[in-house]
C-alpha cells in the first residue's frame, strides 16, 4: 500500500481547485537509479496508466506506481512541507536504510 498524508492531500487539493490537474489525474510516483543514494524518487501527475502499475486509493487521492518501483515503495506515505524552509512533496519511507540530507535521494 502506499498513503498519502493530510499535508500532501491538501496540497493537491489545492493544486486541483487553482484548475492546474483536472479530476482524472492522478499521482505518480516512482523511484529511478541516481542521486547521492543511489536511488531516487520521481512525482508527477498523469492520466494514462500502464499494465503493470499498482493503483492505491488513499486519503481521497489516486496514487499510481509501477511494479518494480513499488518493492522500494511498499508502505510509502506521500507528504508536503511548504513554507520557507519546506521541501515541497516528499516521501516518508520506511524501507529506507539512508537518505541523503536533502532527502532527494535513498538507499534500501
Amino acid at each position: 500500500m502506499l498513503f498519502v498524508g493530510d499535508s500532501a492531500k491538501s496540497k493537491i487539493d489545492e493544486i486541483r481547485n487553482a484548475g492546474e490537474i483536472t479530476e482524472n489525474h492522478f499521482v505518480r510516483v516512482s523511484v529511478v537509479s541516481g542521486g547521492c543514494s543511489g536511488l531516487s524518487y520521481k512525482m508527477d501527475f498523469d492520466t494514462e496508466l500502464a499494465d503493470d502499475d499498482q493503483i492505491f486509493d488513499d486519503n481521497g487521492v489516486r496514487i499510481v506506481t509501477d511494479l518494480k518501483s513499488f518493492l522500494y515503495l511498499c508502505n510509502t506515505t506521500l507528504e508536503f512541507s511548504g513554507g520557507l524552509n519546506g521541501k515541497g512533496f516528499y516521501f516518508e519511507n520506511p524501507n529506507a536504510t539512508r537518505s541523503c540530507g536533502c532527502g532527494e535521494s535513498f538507499a534500501i
